[in-house]
């Protein structure tokens, strides 16, 4: 939870304001919890030592703004959402356009999430992964992965030499290792730039 504690003559939006600012974060999500109160000597003067509270819900305001994103795109669709663990949170959306969220390639459902991420780790103080799935694309994904993987293994094995996968973001990548993480034949290692990282499988020295 992020929060930080300060000093103010009043509780008022320029307390809420000063708090924003330094959290960097909307001020509708700020809770202004009073630590002591303090007074001039004579008592003409007091002031607040005070605690700004991020008060933000992963799971509810995280399907708020992916509620706005959506309705900006003039699409209806139904929402849900669950923590995986503690640093994984999954969301997943159903639409009749749910080809117009996924985009070709799955480049808006990638967009959308990056979005959502980004939102949602600006208002917590621990690093959180958002998934997005839309329609099921996600888990169709990981199994054309999958076979791709197993499919370049083999002919890596046969061929005794290395392939290059196109380039995939780190989701996608990381499907291609875990696939074959226990192979004993080959081995895979990303190369290349962001956005244009990718996956090489090359054959295992013996």
């Amino acid at each position: 939870m992020k929060k930080i504690k300060f000093e103010t003559k009043a509780l008022n939006d320029q307390a809420l304001a000063y708090a924003a600012n330094e959290l960097r974060v909307n001020k509708d999500f700020i809770e202004l919890i009073v630590v002591e109160e303090k007074k001039s000597l004579l008592g003409l003067n007091k002031s607040y030592v005070v605690e700004a509270v991020v008060d933000f819900n992963i799971i509810n305001d995280g399907i708020e703004y992916l509620k706005s994103i959506i309705k900006n795109m003039l699409i209806e669709a139904v929402i849900e959402a669950r923590m995986i663990d503690e640093r994984h949170v999954l969301f997943n959306v159903e639409s009749k356009d749910n080809p117009i969220l996924i985009g070709k390639n799955g480049k808006t459902l990638e967009a959308i999430q990056t979005a959502l991420k980004n939102y949602i780790n600006l208002y917590t103080e621990d690093y959180h992964i958002v998934l997005l799935d839309i329609g099921g694309y996600r888990e169709q994904r990981k199994k054309q992965l999958e076979i791709l993987a197993t499919k370049t293994a083999m002919d890596v094995i046969q061929s005794r030499t290395k392939t290059k996968l196109t380039k995939m973001n780190s989701y996608e990548r990381r499907i291609i290792h875990t696939k074959l993480s226990d192979w004993r034949d080959v081995i895979t290692k990303s190369e290349g730039e962001e956005p244009n990282r990718y996956v090489v499988v090359l054959p295992r020295s013996k």
